[in-house]
């Protein structure tokens, strides 16, 4: 049977699940076209496929055909995809050695690249603090390519892990470029065990986090530039911080 009804009861769901409010009630989200897809059935969150008719994929998953009028209504794309994915969200609660800080990140597109970069030079979690974007937006789900499924994120509040950090004796690091430190001339020591603070595009890190913070790193440029974009700041510093020339193991 195929789902051609903009009025299924499934239909609606998928295309409410555009929402975060949605995405946070029901622990559930989207993703979008056959790379992603296989991303998270291979991450094993896949619960069931859209698929235009006619369409197949040789995955053991539920998949249900529908109408290309179905998919352009449940789609964040201008030109649907063939496939639309269900998946349930990652819920980890694991902090590990090298953790990536995320403090009120705006930008989905600035997030999917810090993502990806964050697998890409092997920190082991992410945090996402308070008044970030949300990482299961469709926007931020495609920007980091699959890789939002290939590192633990924790949703916790900064305030309240920072002392966990401090008991954990893992030093926290912010980026400062008044008064940092080089990220290259940090020691292998720095580079092993960390919790690095990101800071908001415009604002930068919040300076009560700043100041709880045990060292200021930056990177730095000629006078030309006054600024890089975050995700590209961020890429850089990690890959600065990834003391290791071993190869990249997902989880």
């Amino acid at each position: 049977m195929v789902i051609t009804s903009l009025d299924n009861e499934k239909v609606k769901y998928y295309y409410k699940l555009q929402k975060k409010k949605y995405r946070d009630l029901n622990n559930e989200f989207i993703v979008e076209g056959e790379h992603l897809v296989l991303e998270a059935y291979k991450a094993g969150v896949l619960k069931e496929i859209l698929l235009e008719e006619g369409e197949v994929l040789p995955l053991d998953v539920e998949q249900i055909e529908v109408s290309r009028e179905v998919l352009k209504k449940i789609s964040t794309l201008t030109s649907p995809p063939k496939m639309v994915g269900l998946c349930e969200k990652i819920i980890d609660t694991t902090i590990g050695k090298r953790i990536l800080i995320l403090d009120e990140i705006q930008d989905p597109g600035n997030m999917g690249t810090i993502i990806r970069s964050a697998v890409a030079f092997n920190i082991d979690t992410i945090v996402i603090g308070d008044n970030t974007v949300d990482v299961y937006s469709p926007k931020v789900v495609r920007a980091t390519q699959g890789m939002i499924f290939h590192v633990p994120i924790v949703f916790y509040s900064i305030d309240k892990l920072i002392p966990i950090l401090k008991k954990l004796k893992i030093p926290v690091l912010a980026t400062n470029v008044k008064y940092g430190e080089e990220v290259k001339n940090l020691s292998q020591d720095e580079k092993e065990t960390f919790a690095l603070i990101i800071g908001n595009e415009g604002n930068g890190v919040n300076p009560k986090y700043l100041e709880q913070s045990d060292k200021f790193i930056y990177i730095p440029m000629n006078d030309v530039v006054e600024s890089l974009n975050v995700g590209v700041a961020t890429s850089i510093i990690l890959y600065e911080m990834d003391g290791s020339n071993e190869q990249i193991i997902y989880r």
